[in-house]
């Protein structure tokens, strides 16, 4: 299963790219869920118990009767993190798939040891009495 993985990851064509770009998709809406359903909630409670969600700037409207314009602010961070556990999480895969090249392109050099003397002795000996047969 390792190698199979192995070889998709390593493999470049179009196939492979949509089935990623599927996937990445996926994967965002997991970490998008866990910053907003997780990780803010928990980071709101350490900070006194901040919503992020409602965190937000009102600007008033120049025009007469207009309503305020709201620069939320507390969205914006929160899509800064779900920004950083994804671009944290693409380090680790692209290192990862890194190495794995890295490995599979080392070659292994094996020293051939050459045979002492007895043993070019004993193998004459050998093939002399496989000749005489």
């Amino acid at each position: 299963m390792l190698k199979e993985f192995k070889q998709f990851a390593l493999k470049g064509n179009i196939l492979d790219l949509a089935l990623a770009v599927v996937m990445g998709g996926a994967f965002s809406k997991i970490v998008t869920s866990l910053v907003n359903d997780l990780i803010m909630p928990i980071l709101g409670l350490v900070l006194g118990g901040v919503n992020f969600t409602t965190l937000q700037y009102d600007v008033p409207s120049l025009l007469a009767g207009g309503a305020p314009v709201s620069i939320k602010y507390g969205l914006f961070i929160q899509a800064i993190i779900d920004f950083l556990i994804i671009a944290f999480s693409l380090f680790i895969f692209v290192k990862a798939i890194s190495s794995m090249k890295k490995k599979e392109t080392k070659e292994v050099v094996v020293a051939i040891p050459t045979p002492s003397k007895e043993e070019v002795l004993l193998s004459e000996i050998r093939d002399l009495l496989r000749d005489k047969k």
